[in-house]
């Protein structure tokens, strides 16, 4: 086995992050092609200790339910844009976790799309900004109004009451309703 993927560098790489014990052992029993993978992308996109363990989490949990090799799964051609690309590896890491997520949880990923794509649909005013939770972890929906003076204030909470529906709708989206629905 090359040094790159061997139980040493996998150790001093940890040990340099505080990686948790029972993660590094999960580590170390994976197969050669694996830890060296797992490494490989870390080294590559110099990862925080809280990225490796969400990436090898749901990199562990892809392969298991598709069948896959970690190598294959990281040798796709929406991650390898991503491992390849340009930009700050800081960045490009929470690229990858963005991207794993949408592997790992696919209905959930169409539900934050169709929740985006109904608040770009209501075409609300400047002023009014409808923040559904990231990732959809909470059933909360927060709407900021941003108004220079009272008039621009009533004009913007009027715009709001026009679209109450749709926005309950959101709401509704955000908590789980219609998630069953074909179009997620």
């Amino acid at each position: 086995m090359s040094e790159r993927g061997s139980a040493n560098a996998i150790r001093a790489w940890a040990a340099a992050r505080r990686i948790p014990g029972p993660y590094l052992e999960r580590w170390l029993a994976l197969g050669a092609a694996d830890r060296a993978a797992i490494l490989e992308t870390a080294e590559a996109l110099r990862m925080r200790a809280g990225q490796l363990i969400a990436a090898f989490d749901l990199l562990d949990e892809i392969s298991v339910r598709e069948a896959v090799p970690i190598p294959g799964i990281l040798a796709r051609a929406e991650i390898r844009r991503i491992l390849d690309g340009t930009g700050s590896a800081p960045g490009r890491a929470s690229e990858l976790l963005a991207a794993l997520r949408i592997m790992r949880y696919p209905r959930l990923a169409r539900a934050a799309d169709r929740i985006a794509r109904a608040i770009a649909a209501l075409g609300l005013p400047r002023g009014i900004k409808v923040i559904a939770p990231r990732e959809l972890e909470s059933d909360e929906v927060r709407i900021e109004l941003a108004a220079h003076g009272g008039a621009e204030l009533s004009g913007l909470i009027e715009a709001l009451g026009r679209r109450a529906p749709e926005l309950a709708r959101i709401a509704e989206l955000v908590g789980g309703a219609g998630w069953d629905d074909d179009e997620i």
